[in-house]
């Protein structure tokens, strides 16, 4: 006859014992991970972001009473911007703000001058990737209003920026 032999010997309680300190060593990753990465898209002062909102949906709706839209078009190759406004409001430049939804050092600010009729250029970062929400002002400083979309890059197609919710043409 035959002992049994130890329990040490056996698989199965190494097994169990394995998966038991597996899953400690992840949950302690993501622990450690949590606590030192910063969540940049929490809000604190949500009172006052709310109060921003209003002001900005009022730039939106002076943009709709002015008839503005425009069509944005970034070329893949040379990072060359061409806005076409269509509205009562020309200005000398535009501000195109474009915002990464997720990392706010990656927001890009970026000067528009007016060529002709409508028509502002500009220079785009290279290597733009990804997508990205569209802000577009006649101003730095208290701008009367704002047109918004959204781009996913690199693209060749043109993009429309209207004055309320973004909409892809």
């Amino acid at each position: 006859m035959t002992s049994p032999s130890p329990w040490y010997k056996q698989f199965w309680p190494w097994f169990l014992i394995g998966l038991l300190f597996s899953a400690i060593a992840v949950s302690t990753t993501f622990a450690v991970l949590s606590v030192r990465s910063f969540d940049g898209l929490v809000q604190e002062d949500y009172y006052e972001h709310g109060r921003a909102i209003n002001m900005e949906l009022a730039k939106q709706q002076r943009a709709h009473e002015l008839g503005l839209a425009a069509e944005l078009r970034i070329d893949p190759l040379t990072s060359d911007i061409v806005i076409q406004l269509d509205g009562e409001d020309r200005p000398d430049r535009l501000y195109l703000k474009m915002i990464f939804p997720t990392e706010d050092d990656r927001d890009q600010e970026l000067v528009l001058e007016h060529a002709r009729d409508g028509l502002y250029l500009g220079q785009a970062p290279d290597n733009l990737r990804y997508r990205w929400y569209l802000q577009l002002h006649p101003s730095a400083e208290r701008p009367e209003w704002r047109l918004v979309g959204e781009v996913t890059l690199p693209s060749e197609e043109s993009f429309a920026m209207t004055p309320g919710v973004p909409v892809r043409s």
